[in-house]
């Protein structure tokens, strides 16, 4: 019995010691984010480290959002949110400034500066995510640094697959390039620039605002002066107003969703939206193109 006692201590020590030899294993970093296409490329980043949360699920708009108590108590567990700004995720800007100082609030602005008013949808244009991506990296191997290698090697990896991407949605897009169209809210600037499409504006001003009577009336005028071909709504926008702008004209109606409402969340949805954004555009302006 004693030989047996002795046995079985040798072989948990030496357990022990194995199990102190080890590595020790670093869980990453507690991060939000706070749309699909901003919590995708977050994602790709921590991919093998963790998993970021998201709070705007379920393709609901950012612009009229309202916090829930789980979206509080996430955000206060939070180590770092990154987020686009207060032009885009209005709802969040109180609670940001709420949050203790240890926590890394990381604004993902296309310009240098950061400057207030520009169009917030900054992810739409590749070399942009990019650029968030870069960002990403750089705040996560800050603060842990045990993962640093595996951000950086995520991040290039990442970076690679967006140049794939923009030059594949150039020569899918191109055929239909000088074909006019219209947008539900003026939310695409930035794939437009980078694709050169032909919109010729936008139906609402403010997403969360539809137009009044008399810019409707100018709007039918505009689609049969300008022989738009496509009105193009959005899946959280009712498409009553567009087919009531585009009854009679000729133009037809699409779906272009900005935010991949009805992709899984995760890695992949932003090159799927992305890709799906392009397919909508090519199925609707196609015909004419």
């Amino acid at each position: 019995m004693v030989t047996f006692r002795r046995t079985m201590s040798a072989i948990f020590c030496g357990l022990c010691l194995s199990l102190a030899a080890l590595p020790a294993r670093a869980d990453g970093v507690n991060a939000v984010a706070s749309i699909a296409p901003v919590h995708s490329l977050l994602a790709g980043v921590m991919e093998g480290v963790g998993e970021p949360g998201l709070l705007v699920r379920g393709g609901r708009s950012p612009h009229d959002y309202v916090m829930k108590p789980s979206d509080a108590k996430m955000l206060h567990a939070a180590q770092a949110v990154f987020w686009i700004g207060p032009d885009m995720e209005g709802f969040l800007a109180k609670p940001i400034h709420a949050l203790a100082a240890k926590v890394r609030v990381v604004r993902l602005g296309g310009n240098s500066d950061g400057a207030e008013g520009e169009e917030p949808h900054i992810w739409l244009d590749p070399r942009i995510a990019a650029r968030m991506v870069g960002d990403m990296v750089r705040v996560l191997a800050e603060i842990d640094g045990a993962n640093a290698a595996r951000y950086r090697g995520n991040g290039k990896k990442i970076r690679a697959g967006l140049i794939a991407l923009e030059r594949d949605l150039h020569a899918f897009l191109k055929p239909i390039a000088v074909v006019p169209y219209l947008v539900y809210h003026d939310a695409y600037r930035h794939f437009e620039k980078r694709f050169d499409l032909a919109s010729q504006g936008a139906v609402a001003v403010h997403a969360e605002r539809p137009p009044g009577a008399k810019r409707v009336s100018a709007l039918r005028r505009l689609i049969v002066a300008k022989k738009i071909v496509c009105v193009f709504t959005e899946p959280q926008f009712t498409p009553a107003l567009a087919k009531m702008l585009t009854q009679g004209t000729g133009a037809r109606l699409g779906v272009l969703d900005p935010l991949g409402a009805a992709l899984p969340e995760g890695p992949g949805l932003y090159a799927g939206m992305m890709r799906g954004m392009a397919r909508s555009m090519l199925a609707c302006l196609g015909a004419n193109g």
